[in-house]
């Protein structure tokens, strides 16, 4: 398998960043339990989502040498009680940009998730792989 280089990695997530704010909206994280899908083509059962996260518009707050740096998220409150299992980035156009698997690429200090309870993410950084 080809492997890019990390400069190209990190110019192709410039890319995604900047495509984060594309849309009359804002970007979104959203928590789900469950299986995670093959591809964000693929459509997600509504009634695995846990909690959506709204980022500001613009979300990206500065891109650095290894990552780059998106700005907290608001204060959301749970629908469901689960363990969440994987998240998917939805741009400001409701596009789905990635998905992303719990204690691998997103990193919380617990999965599990309570119905009523907030939720927020204070630091986000997205990294190459």
């Amino acid at each position: 398998m080809t492997e890019p280089s990390h400069i190209v990695k990190m110019a192709m997530l410039q890319a995604m960043a900047a495509n984060l704010d594309q849309g009359e909206e804002h970007a979104t994280m959203v928590y789900y339990d469950g299986v995670r899908p093959t591809s964000v083509e693929v459509a997600v059962d509504p009634s695995a989502r846990l909690v959506t996260l709204t980022l500001p518009n613009p979300c990206v707050k500065q891109v650095n040498e290894n990552s780059i740096e998106l700005y907290p998220s608001n204060a959301a409150i749970a629908i469901k009680t689960a363990t969440a299992i994987w998240a998917r980035l939805y741009n400001a156009a409701g596009q789905a940009v990635i998905d992303l698997d719990m204690g691998v690429e997103i990193q919380l200090d617990s999965y599990e998730i309570v119905l009523g309870s907030t939720q927020q993410l204070d630091a986000i950084f997205i990294e190459p792989e």
